[in-house]
């Protein structure tokens, strides 16, 4: 038997060095297989990261990196310790933060009243703040003066009792403020259509003709004698406009009774820059859709909408023919009165992005932008003390200035939470 065995495990012996020779051959095959997939993908990561460089420095476009699912980050976060769990829950929800540089602000004198969506006009060192919430369900209706050469607030004085108390429209000549439109009382109340004139050196207030519908939150500005009143949102404070008027005024006085239809504007929606430089008109950033007051609330009070940010920048020149530039850094809304004009660039403060994709959570903004009028180019600059939005800014003496608006909740969370009327500055030299 043990002869038999003998020879029957001899007579296999080659089938199982073949096998043995397979396998090792079938190992070594995998390897190299995953060598190359490996060299693939880093090759291929090399790549992209070049190329993601290049498009940088070609475009002047950040790119972003992937957001991860809610999924993805769920076992990331229980993968780390506690401590660092606690430290960072609310990181991920900086993601639309952009690297600035680090100013150094001083803080100033604040505002007599804390408050939001308010409307600002600077004439030489006075910086006139009109109306805004103070809470969501008070609004102010008055204006404080800044003056920038000895830093105080002071010479308060009232709104006329039909005018808006926040989201209005507004510019001037250096003498005469025009103010068109708004939000009519707290919460989620629709816009008016009244508008006004305020002469800055006698404080007397006189009317202009209505604008042909109610608007909330227009982009405005003057412009060839003409005031221009374009976008907002309509009487339901969410729905797009994108009408476009103009009323002919010289010295604080309407030289027409009508308002003048002028082309549309490309897109429509609120919480807009608008600035004249150089005989062209610039309309910055904005949002589509707002909050809208709940159904049956007897005091309109907010429901909450879906809402699109965007950073789409258009102008008006000579032609009247609306050009699109290139888009804002990251898309910003709620910068009204955010922007100065400095050396032939413009500077905006502050303002809100698109909600982070997760949370659905609105985002502040907490950088510095600037629009090189001769490059037609975008640039982070600086960062704020934190994030805010609706933020009214100014300009004096190389030194830039904003006050009010409402903050984040703290360094690793970039929701909004207190109104506040804190005024800062920092010495800007471009």
């Amino acid at each position: 038997m043990a002869k038999l065995t003998h020879h029957h495990n001899h007579r296999h012996a080659p089938w199982k060095k073949w096998a043995v020779v397979a396998t090792c051959a079938g190992l070594f095959g995998a390897a190299l297989i995953a060598d190359f997939f490996w060299a693939s993908s880093s090759a291929t990561s090399a790549y992209l990261s070049l190329a993601s460089n290049w498009a940088r420095q070609r475009t002047g476009i950040i790119v972003l990196p992937t957001v991860p699912s809610q999924a993805d980050e769920k076992k990331v976060e229980e993968a780390k310790p506690k401590e660092d769990r606690e430290r960072e829950r609310f990181l991920s929800a900086t993601f639309a933060d952009i690297p600035a540089p680090e100013w150094k602000w001083e803080e100033m004198p604040a505002a007599p009243v804390p408050r939001l969506d308010g409307a600002a006009i600077q004439i030489e060192n006075l910086l006139y703040v009109f109306a805004g919430y103070g809470t969501l369900d008070w609004v102010h209706s008055h204006v404080d003066v800044y003056n920038f050469t000895n830093n105080t607030w002071g010479g308060r004085f009232d709104m006329p009792k039909e005018m808006a108390h926040s989201h209005l429209g507004m510019a001037t000549d250096g003498r005469y403020i025009y103010i068109v439109s708004g939000q009519y009382g707290p919460q989620c109340r629709g816009p008016v259509a009244h508008t006004f004139i305020l002469d800055t050196k006698t404080k007397k207030w006189s009317k202009m003709p209505p604008l042909p519908a109610p608007r909330y939150a227009p982009a405005t500005q003057l412009w060839r004698g003409r005031l221009h009143v374009m976008g907002g949102s309509k009487e339901n404070r969410h729905t797009p406009g994108v009408e476009h008027w103009s009323l002919a005024v010289k010295d604080g006085k309407p030289l027409e009774k009508e308002w003048r239809t002028e082309i549309p504007i490309p897109r429509g929606g609120p919480h807009r820059a608008c600035v004249v430089v150089d005989d062209r008109l610039f309309v910055i950033g904005g949002q589509e859709g707002d909050f809208m007051a709940k159904p049956g609330s007897p005091i309109f009070k907010c429901s909450r909408r879906n809402e699109v940010v965007y950073g789409d920048v258009y102008m008006l020149d000579k032609e009247m023919k609306w050009k699109v530039l290139p888009p804002m850094p990251k898309p910003n809304s709620h910068i009204e009165f955010s922007w100065v004009i400095v050396n032939n660039s413009i500077i905006i403060t502050g303002g809100t992005t698109e909600k982070h994709p997760v949370t659905k959570r609105m985002i502040l903004v907490g950088e510095v932008f600037q629009f090189k009028l001769d490059s037609m180019e975008w640039s982070v600059i600086g960062k704020l003390p934190y994030r805010i939005k609706t933020t009214i800014a100014g300009f004096w003496d190389g030194w830039l200035y904003f006050t009010s608006g409402q903050r984040d909740r703290g360094p690793d969370n970039p929701q909004p939470r207190k109104v506040v009327g804190d005024m800062w500055r920092t010495k800007l030299s471009l």
